[in-house]
């Protein structure tokens, strides 16, 4: 990757999860560390031995043309000023070569061309020492930017460390366990996971209950029980006792890893502001040549032309403008890796900084505010059905049997309350007087299941005609009043009909994520705005929205409705959401947000940002983490441009020689590449 500077790094290559990543290379090992480093050690030895003698200090770097190439007469000055040119051709062989191919090969004019103009022209003026000291403080800070760079993308790489090397699998004909390398893992594998031991890759939990540690995948902060058949994730700790789990991801490729993925593709991908600092440094560049060409003639024609080419020198790196190149890449790449390891998926760095900005959350309910466990609650007769001889279990059933195919949360709730009444009254158990009613015999069969929409499912069970909707697509007759009372108690009400004639309301109440007001108080805290957007109807929602604390609610809406509704807000918007019918409205939003990154496809495509748990804290915190990296970003973009717009007119009036400028422009760009770096640690 080359950026705007024309500083040289390479891109991370495609992630290979097949083979473990190489511990990253100590520095006194790595040549693009050690290159710089005996650069600095040639050139402090010269200083130092400048200072023992100053004569011949002075006789190696003389101040007319061809100095440079003028022996001194004393011994103590010909090691002086062999030190000099080992220190500039060592820290020169670390840019030069980049800059001269940019040019040659690809037209590219970028800072390292400017350093290499500004060598060779300080060498022939006889300028070795400051040449020298040049070659060094640019290879050293180009050095430092490229470690910055490794030790986010390790950042990012250490999630991998999540996943054991090894796996146990239990052979499922006589039982006999082998142990195998984690990445030959392939779905369908039986794996027994010890006490405290992670699972090697995603899978479904074999025994009857299970307890997980997943802090350090999905940011929930206590252990979770799993039942049988449940989702346990690469990653997780089990808790207390070993388990048996089926896989159901190959090793090599599961959600860890996906996540990996995400994030390294954003490395690849610049926020605004490291555009807006492209678009700066890229015409900036050229004009610094020009304006060094100019000083360097018109100077000339008027003055002394050593002086004056002198000067042309000093302002082709004093309006280097490196530091403003890389002072974006670092923090949103440093940012965005600390991100990753509580939770939070940022998929670009455009991404990263627009969330930085954000001024109102939009957030849907189900799912997102609600465990997205619905249950029933209640079941209502109607009297003319009661009459006939129906009852709760009866409109439990109708409901249940047209609802069996789908995989909608109420339609979930709907079923396994149909199934639990019967449960309880095979077992003669029953819990309230609703129970000693469930309807005998199988359980009814559904035939010319359609949806009609607008309405709901409707089909035919035992011979009559039901529909099943919600009270504004069905009309609850008689049992408005009871719709009204459900609903103002937060639940969603599900209207039955029967040929035609209202029979039944089935109460449904998702229970708010125990989270949920805590973490919307933290964003009200912080300044947002927090608004609602659900399908559900306005009583339900409302009812919901205070208990969580949210004074601004939109219900009834459609996905384009709510689309439609984050358009229409002012400012900088985020949403949240995890369901397919939010995926209209996340795309819409300035930041889309799904609520796990494991979750609805379309959501989490749709989304800029996955959250890999379902905890809402993690969104105050996600908001708090990327407004101290805009913070960041923008202390660098005025530090760099401060120090240009400093250094500038400083060099062009003669102010600060060659050595001066080098070394405070080289130095803020140390400052701005550890500033960056800041944005890599993440508050608890």
């Amino acid at each position: 990757m080359t950026s705007a500077c024309g500083c040289s790094h390479d891109a991370p290559e495609p992630t290979d999860f097949s083979e473990p990543e190489a511990p990253p290379t100590p520095w006194w090992r790595d040549r693009e560390v050690l290159v710089p480093v005996f650069s600095g050690v040639a050139l402090v030895a010269a200083f130092l031995i400048g200072l023992a003698a100053p004569d011949a200090a002075e006789s190696a770097s003389e101040t007319t043309l061809g100095g440079a190439w003028t022996l001194p007469e004393s011994t103590v000055g010909i090691v002086s000023l062999a030190l000099y040119w080992v220190a500039l051709l060592l820290g020169a062989s670390t840019f030069v070569p980049g800059a001269l191919t940019g040019l040659f090969r690809h037209g590219r004019l970028g800072i390292g061309l400017l350093m290499t103009i500004s060598a060779i022209g300080a060498v022939i003026l006889g300028y070795v020492a400051e040449a020298a000291a040049l070659a060094f403080l640019y290879s050293i800070s180009e050095a430092l930017e490229d470690k910055a760079m490794d030790r986010a993308h390790r950042g990012l790489r250490s999630l991998l460390s999540l996943i054991p090397d090894t796996a146990t699998v239990v052979d499922p004909d006589c039982g006999s366990r082998r142990t195998i390398p984690a990445r030959e893992i392939r779905p369908g594998m039986r794996l027994t996971v010890p006490a405290g031991g992670r699972v090697p890759t995603d899978s479904l939990l074999d025994d009857a209950r299970a307890t997980v540690d997943s802090s350090a995948v999905t940011g929930e902060s206590i252990p979770v029980e799993v039942s049988a058949g449940g989702e346990v994730l690469a990653g997780v700790i089990a808790v207390g006792a070993p388990m048996t789990v089926t896989a159901t991801a190959p090793g090599d490729d599961n959600s860890l890893t996906a996540v990996v993925r995400l994030v390294e593709d954003a490395q690849a991908e610049k926020g605004e502001r490291a555009r807006i600092a492209d678009r700066i440094a890229r015409p900036l560049v050229p004009g610094v040549l020009v304006l060094a060409a100019v000083v360097a003639c018109a100077g000339s024609l008027f003055g002394d032309p050593v002086e004056w080419i002198t000067r042309a020198l000093v302002v082709l790196v004093a309006a280097s403008p490196c530091a403003l190149a890389i002072s974006v890449p670092v923090t949103v790449i440093s940012a965005i890796g600390a991100a990753s390891r509580f939770g939070v998926v940022v998929k670009s760095g455009a991404a990263f900084e627009r969330l930085g900005a954000i001024e109102r959350v939009a957030i849907d309910k189900t799912g997102t505010l609600t465990r997205n466990d619905p249950t029933v609650t209640e079941v209502v007769v109607a009297d003319g059905a009661a009459s006939r001889g129906h009852d709760a279990g009866d409109v439990l059933d109708w409901a249940a049997a047209l609802e069996h195919d789908s995989t909608h949360p109420l339609a979930t709730a709907i079923i396994a309350g149909a199934r639990d009444r019967r449960d309880r009254k095979t077992s003669g158990r029953a819990d309230s007087p609703a129970d000693t009613v469930v309807a005998d015999g199988a359980v009814p069969v559904a035939v010319d299941v359609a949806e009609q929409p607008g309405i709901g499912l409707s089909g035919t069970v035992g011979g009559a005609r039901i529909s099943v909707g919600n009270p504004r697509s069905l009309d609850p007759g008689v049992l408005a009043d009871d719709v009204e009372r459900l609903e103002a108690a937060g639940n969603t009400a599900v209207v039955v009909h029967r040929d035609g004639a209202p029979v039944g309301v089935i109460a449904v109440r998702d229970e708010l994520r125990p989270e949920a007001a805590d973490a919307i108080a933290a964003l009200r805290e912080a300044g947002m705005d927090v608004v609602m957007l659900t399908g559900d109807n306005r009583r339900t929602a409302r009812a919901l929205a205070a208990s969580a604390g949210i004074d601004d609610v939109r219900a009834e809406l459609s996905p384009r409705d709510k689309a439609d509704a984050i358009a229409g807000m002012g400012g900088h918007v985020a949403m949240i959401g995890d369901g397919v019918n939010d995926a209209p409205a996340l795309a819409s939003a300035d930041v889309g947000i799904a609520m796990g990154a494991t979750g609805s496809d379309a959501a989490v495509e749709s989304a800029d940002v996955a959250f890999t748990g379902h905890d809402l804290r993690l969104l105050p915190r996600a908001l708090d983490h990327a407004r101290r990296g805009r913070r960041i970003m923008e202390q660098n973009i005025a530090l760099s441009l401060l120090i240009i717009a400093g250094l500038l007119p400083l060099a062009l009036f003669g102010v600060l020689g060659l050595a001066s400028v080098v070394f405070i422009h080289e130095v803020a760009e140390i400052v701005v590449i550890l500033n960056g770096l800041r944005a890599a640690r993440a508050k608890a």
